[in-house]
């Protein structure tokens, strides 16, 4: 296995470099991804560790749901989960320091780096100074946060911010921050990082072994804390064939998107193998990675190839770097073999020949439907809403316009997932070029945008006169950043916002995105549609999901209908602008000054305090309670007895449903909180902005304006009954009046419980309003982790059973006893005023179980910290 020849050991002599071998454990059926963690284990625990031969015999051991503890090489935050990461961080500087210990004991041990991506808005769009006046506005609303990002890089060791205005983080991760091999002093090891968004896994397109982890537990990796995990089963995707004419990366991803999601690959590691894997570019690869979160698999890893050298060569990275992640990688046999096909759990396969244009929606990005089928899918959701379909008369720039219901009101080219891929993007910006040739506008009442996720894209749309032809169409830039496929999508057009809230217009979005939930992209807006950049730019000149592309003329030139068949440009001319437009010093002179920031950021004013001077009166950051009161001693666990349901949910409630991260609505109950306080209604901002703030947060939590809370079936949103009083209350009011009469409390839920985004607030809202536990059908993997870490119980129905199927109307008081002995049999039973069953406990490893004990993961990691420093 492997290539360990004299030319090799002959390098790294001379380089004078030493790795720690895996050549005689892992064998040629190891699976790549299994591969690097067995030299994680080896290389932190030695080779006399159990955990080494658990690895060695993975697939039995994730068979028997054996853990490992691993350590990650670095960690990776973005601004809305890395805010409330400091601020953990700084509460317990302060908690040490209250205990006469330095503050210093709070650092990160490993690199640990930031990108500031996730605030700003599409506020303004459609001219030139779009992006200016953004960010101009996302500076004004986040100072605060700003500031006290600036105070974090400052105070904390190993600790980076990329400023705001830079990119969006996975793209950074991509071109630039991606190791691929880390060396540390005279010994290389692979990168293995750790990130707070579940999206981290892109950079498995470049090699690297990554996945979302949530913020609660990113604190502990960066305190030095092992990662604790049960050994995975590894599914290997095969891939055969090659891209048809007409179709995308994007098209690709929808389509393995649909079929793993239906494969079940939640929990599990995904690797791709097979003769089509060298067909495919670093970034086609990366555009796949990203979605592994929407697929449900913990990864999706792409090992190590030639095409992984050429693409570090081609971002700017040195030659030195991308010899020695060949060098390392043909060593230790970590450089992939065409020839070999490692012994999966199972082996999926997919034909790039039978892929065809597609898009993702309205609801979830599995939902794929092919171009084809997209009107009469649209017309079957529609029809299903329980409102007539009608239209309104709106007037844009002096023009009364009869807009229907479908009509498209956001299009927008946003997302890590696709702009980090030339291909589209550049098929975007053709396709614009000749929509605009022959005479084709967007229509007036859709709001266009462009939100890269790199500076690079804007350097090569603009040498390729690729902008200019965007622009025309309105797709000015408007940030660099999540934007609108993070809900950050501004306001409609004011016209459409007025008659979708008042007539009751049933709009529609289309984004070159990776979610699509309920209420995520805009809370106007019903039905979301994922697609590839040239079809997001399809749709705003059809103005409608209401059109059919094959059979439907987009508009007229000199008599001849033209469709978008005319104006789709051929893989020739994609590729060929490319060729002429990208080049390595793109990337070498955008990277060279990323941590600098612009002069915004640099004015910002910071303090070199090691503890921080928490404002009372500040809207946006306060000391989170987490550690209040907290004892020496762990407490323990504590049965739950007559816990009231404060919410009963069902199928595929995400972490956007427990914890919205878009604007916070004026007449919401944490709108009205900062609206008492002074806020003015244009300065709300988001709830991703303002997650410093564990009062909004709290008031925000279930706040998702399409949630169905079966306690009040009748209604949308953030309501329950309160079952002391037999009144509807908002779910915060209800959990207050709870923890008044001291009363616990769980959640009910169904399948895909904690779906989406690796968000810490969708289980730190909950266990401040008092949740216990949550009784759910199934979890997704980050989710169930953030709950525990947060000290919530998650238990899992057995296989048949659900709220439904028991009886349970979750107007009953619930016990569950003998916390202890469920822990240690993995099953608890539930008594429900006297109706019984049993559930699962999804407490998986040994470490989990200590988080429980302690009362979360911040708790436990200060205990240590404290039991460390007094034996020195």
């Amino acid at each position: 296995m492997g290539e360990n020849n004299s030319e090799l050991g002959e390098w790294l002599n001379q380089q004078k470099l030493r790795y720690v071998s895996i050549s005689q454990l892992a064998s040629s059926d190891t699976p790549y991804s299994i591969r690097i963690l067995l030299e994680n284990v080896l290389r932190n625990q030695g080779s006399e560790s159990p955990q080494v031969d658990l690895l060695v015999n993975w697939k039995e051991s994730s068979k028997q749901l054996e853990s490992i503890d691993i350590f990650a090489t670095r960690a990776f935050l973005h601004d809305t989960n890395g805010v409330p990461v400091l601020t953990d961080l700084a509460a317990m500087r302060d908690a040490v320091v209250a205990l006469n210990l330095s503050p210093e004991l709070v650092n990160p041990v490993i690199p640990a780096e930031l990108t500031v991506d996730h605030s700003v808005i599409a506020d303004f769009h459609g001219s030139s100074d779009s992006q200016e006046k953004n960010i101009a506005l996302e500076f004004e609303r986040n100072e605060e946060r700003f500031r006290f990002l600036k105070w974090g890089q400052e105070n904390f060791s190993r600790f980076k911010v990329i400023p705001p205005g830079s990119g969006i983080m996975h793209q950074i991760n991509c071109e630039y921050l991606a190791r691929v091999v880390e060396q540390q002093d005279d010994l290389l090891f692979p990168d293995l990082c750790l990130g707070t968004d579940s999206h981290t896994t892109m950079v498995n397109g470049v090699g690297v072994l990554a996945w979302g982890i949530g913020g609660i537990e990113a604190e502990a990796v960066m305190m030095g804390e092992s990662y604790s995990m049960l050994i995975p089963e590894v599914i290997g995707i095969r891939l055969i064939g090659e891209l048809q004419a007409g179709t995308t990366a994007t098209d690709l991803v929808l389509t393995i998107t649909q079929t793993l999601r239906k494969a079940g690959v939640v929990g599990k590691f995904v690797e791709f193998f097979g003769p089509s894997v060298s067909r495919l570019s670093v970034a086609d690869r990366t555009t796949i990675a990203n979605m592994a979160p929407e697929f449900g698999s913990t990864c999706a890893y792409f090992p190590i190839d030639q095409a992984t050298i050429d693409y570090l060569l081609f971002t700017g990275r040195t030659k030195e770097h991308a010899s020695r992640v060949e060098n390392y990688a043909k060593l230790q046999g970590l450089w992939h073999d065409e020839n070999l096909q490692p012994d999966y759990d199972a082996i999926i396969e997919i034909n790039l020949n039978a892929i065809e244009p597609s898009i993702a929606g309205p609801r979830r990005p599995q939902d794929r439907v092919s171009l084809g089928h997209a009107k009469a899918d649209f017309n079957e959701k529609i029809s299903q809403l329980s409102t007539p379909r009608h239209s309104a008369q709106v007037e844009l720039a002096g023009t009364k316009y009869e807009v229907e219901s479908g009509a498209v009101a956001v299009a927008a080219i946003t997302s890590c997932t696709n702009t980090s891929n030339p291909k589209v993007m550049i098929a975007a910006g053709l396709l614009a070029k000749r929509a605009t040739e022959l005479g084709l506008k967007t229509k007036p009442w859709v709001k266009t945008t462009l939100s890269p996720g790199s500076k690079v894209v804007t350097d090569y749309l603009d040498k390729s006169g690729l902008t200019k032809s965007l622009e025309e169409l309105g797709f000015y830039l408007t940030g660099y950043g999540c934007m609108t496929c993070i809900g950050a999508s501004g306001g409609l057009i004011p016209e459409v916002e007025h008659e979708v809230r008042h007539s009751g217009l049933e709009v529609v979005s289309v984004l070159s995105g990776n979610r699509n939930f309920d209420g995520r992209i805009n809370p106007d807006v019903r039905f979301n549609y994922l697609a590839s950049p040239p079809l997001v730019v399809g749709y705003a000149l059809a103005g409608t999901m209401d059109f059919d592309f094959s059979s439907e003329p987009l508009g007229e030139f000199e008599g001849k209908s033209i469709y978008l068949r005319d104006i789709w440009p051929s893989e020739r001319e994609v590729e060929s602008v490319i060729a002429a437009s990208i080049e390595p010093s793109m990337y070498v002179d955008r990277y060279a000054e990323i941590f600098s920031g612009n002069a915004l950021w640099q004015n910002l004013p910071s303090t070199s305090s090691s503890s921080y001077s928490w404002d009372p009166a500040s809207t946006y950051l306060q000391r989170p309670p987490f550690l209040d009161d907290m004892r020496q001693e762990a407490p323990g666990l504590t049965d739950i007895v007559n816990a009231r349901v404060l919410a009963m949910l069902g199928d595929q409630i995400t972490t956007d449903h427990l914890s919205p991260a878009g604007a916070i609505p004026a007449g919401s109950l944490a709108g009205q909180y900062l609206t008492q306080l002074g806020v003015s209604r244009e300065q709300l901002n988001t709830y991703a902005s303002r997650r410093g703030n564990f009062e909004v947060m709290m008031r925000g939590t279930l706040a998702n304006v399409r949630l169905k809370n079966f306690l009040v079936p009748e209604l949308e949103g953030n309501h329950t009954l309160n079952l002391l009083s037999g009144n509807i209350e908002t779910i915060y009011e209800a959990a207050m009046h709870y923890k008044e009469s001291d009363i616990p409390v769980i959640i009910l839920g169904g399948e895909n419980y904690g779906a989406g985004s690796s968000r810490d607030w969708g289980a730190k809202g909950p266990a401040l309003l008092g949740v216990r536990a949550v009784v759910a059908k199934s979890f997704e993997r980050i989710h169930r982790s953030n709950l525990v870490c947060m000290g919530i119980l998650p238990l899992q129905y057995l296989e048949g059973d659900s709220a439904e199927s028991l009886g349970i109307t979750g107007r009953e008081s619930f016990t569950i006893s003998n916390l202890k002995q469920a822990l240690d049999a993995g099953y608890a039973t539930v008594d429900a005023d006297g109706l019984t069953f049993k559930v699962k406990v999804r407490v998986e490893t040994d470490r989990e179980r200590q988080y429980l004990e302690h009362g979360g993961v911040l708790p436990f990691v200060l205990r240590k910290l404290i039991q460390t420093a007094s034996q020195k």
